[in-house]
């Protein structure tokens, strides 16, 4: 099987006929086999009912239903286990990301050799103030901290060879950061391609600022992962080595005073530098125990489903 389309879905059941036939027509045109698989994240329209009326007509269409809204990055990791064409394209199903771009994803892929690209909507028809200065301030961040050198790291059309999406863990909200993830995992050829952005036609979109903010914190996360996901005391017992090193310094200082320099002095529990040494030692040891508790759970962490599927149609 040449591509599988993963679409991941929300209430988009005014979309789901005109995305079909779009991506269709593109298959058809260019010989590929094919198929579409979507995973509607708990939608509570009639989406699942439009889903099953495609798929009753066109057994390349399959679908998943998850039992509740569980996430994009669920939504994603579900579709990812289940494709088997030779590239992965994922995309929205809101209209906003053209079928028509896919041949040149492709052909990026086979062609060319890249393990992923990602689409960068470089013109786009958002809100100025409320999605694109955040998303370039975003994008720009998550350059400087993952190294990966992309415009666009939360585009929701990417192409993906097979084994890239096999070796990646997608869960919370690290949707956004698959770039990063796959570059972690050894998949380092990535690349972008400039693709068109349309405007919404149907419905309003389903993410709001929070997800900025959101986007930051797992920045953070994904940092540290990438950093120390696998040697977490290589951080804490070096954080820790060095609180234990300022606190040591002031209880040698506080007990050199009072025994050498300053005998009749005040008791060194009424000096502010007692509790400096108290704090950064008592700190330091904190640092240890997240670092030694970090280790065992690396060592017994066992990956899980983390969403439950209601229904499947046309998987074997």
């Amino acid at each position: 099987m040449n591509l599988s389309v993963v679409i991941p879905l929300l209430n988009e059941q005014d979309s789901l006929k005109e995305l079909h036939d779009w991506i269709a027509k593109v298959m058809q045109s260019n010989h590929f086999s094919y198929e579409i698989i979507y995973i509607d994240d708990g939608s509570t329209d009639n989406s699942w009912q439009i889903i099953s009326e495609i798929s009753s007509k066109n057994k390349t269409v399959k679908g998943i239903r998850f039992l509740k809204n569980f996430g994009k990055s669920q939504a994603l990791h579900a579709g990812f286990e289940k494709a088997q064409g030779d590239v992965v394209i994922t995309m929205d199903a809101d209209l906003q990301d053209s079928p028509d771009e896919i041949p040149e994803l492709y052909n990026m892929v086979v062609n060319q050799g890249f393990d992923l690209v990602s689409g960068w909507k470089k013109k786009r028809h958002d809100s100025i103030l409320f999605k694109n200065l955040p998303s370039k301030l975003f994008n720009w961040a998550a350059r400087k901290t993952s190294g990966v050198k992309l415009h666009d790291f939360n585009c929701g059309i990417k192409a993906y060879k097979q084994e890239v999406i096999k070796n990646i863990d997608v869960n919370g909200e690290m949707h956004r950061y698959i770039p990063v993830l796959s570059k972690n995992a050894g998949f380092t050829n990535i690349s972008e391609k400039i693709v068109i952005h349309q405007a919404r036609k149907y419905g309003d979109t389903k993410f709001g600022m929070d997800r900025f903010i959101n986007g930051f914190l797992d920045l953070i996360t994904i940092w540290f992962l990438s950093r120390f996901g696998k040697r977490p005391m290589h951080l804490f017992g070096t954080l820790g080595v060095i609180m234990f090193i300022i606190g040591f310094a002031f209880a040698f200082y506080l007990g050199f005073d009072k025994i050498y320099l300053n005998p009749s002095g005040r008791l060194i529990t009424q000096r502010p530098q007692f509790y400096i040494a108290l704090s950064t030692m008592i700190i330091g040891t904190q640092f240890f125990v997240a670092g030694f508790l970090g280790e065992i759970i690396l060592r017994t962490k066992q990956d899980k489903k983390r969403y439950s599927i209601k229904d499947e149609l046309n998987f074997n």
